[in-house]
């Protein structure tokens, strides 16, 4: 099945760049649109929340959506968002819950993901969270390295 929905999770990263580029690749040739999803996970649920007695978490959480909207909109300028058909969204919660959750609600049927390549101990620590959507995402799920794209130049 040739995808028509291609969901990008962002955290404006290098390897989340990357992961666009290659979406957008994957678009025109498909004929598919883009969804590009920022996840700002919840104030309320760090352990800092309780040591924050003079800031409110909501204004808290209201400054770190409206600055991943203002990323989003860097990242994916207008003319690429009609071009591409593009969404741009942001949940707020566990990054892989958001996705996997975005994923199912939109009917995504490709995820393309930049990773870290984080090893050892801070994959240990850190968990991966693009290794959790690739395993329970419901639909199939395309990670990129940095320096996975080959890029072609037009003469």
């Amino acid at each position: 099945m040739l995808p028509k929905v291609i969901l990008v999770p962002t955290d404006f990263s290098d390897p989340s760049n990357e992961a666009l580029a290659y979406a957008k690749d994957l678009a025109e040739t498909f004929n598919a649109s883009i969804h590009l999803l920022h996840v700002v996970e919840n104030p309320l649920a760090q352990p800092w929340a309780l040591e924050t007695y003079d800031m409110s978490l909501d204004a808290v959480l209201a400054d770190f959506k409206a600055y991943g909207q203002q990323q989003l909109e860097k990242t994916m300028l207008g003319p690429d968002r009609k071009k591409y058909n593009a969404e741009l969204a942001i949940g707020v919660g566990s990054p892989f819950s958001e996705i996997r959750d975005y994923a199912n609600a939109h009917h995504v049927d490709l995820i393309v993901m930049g990773t870290h390549g984080r090893g050892g101990l801070a994959h240990a620590m850190l968990g991966s969270v693009a290794e959790r959507v690739v395993r329970y995402a419901p639909c199939p799920v395309l990670t990129v390295r940095q320096g996975d794209r080959r890029v072609t130049a037009a003469a």
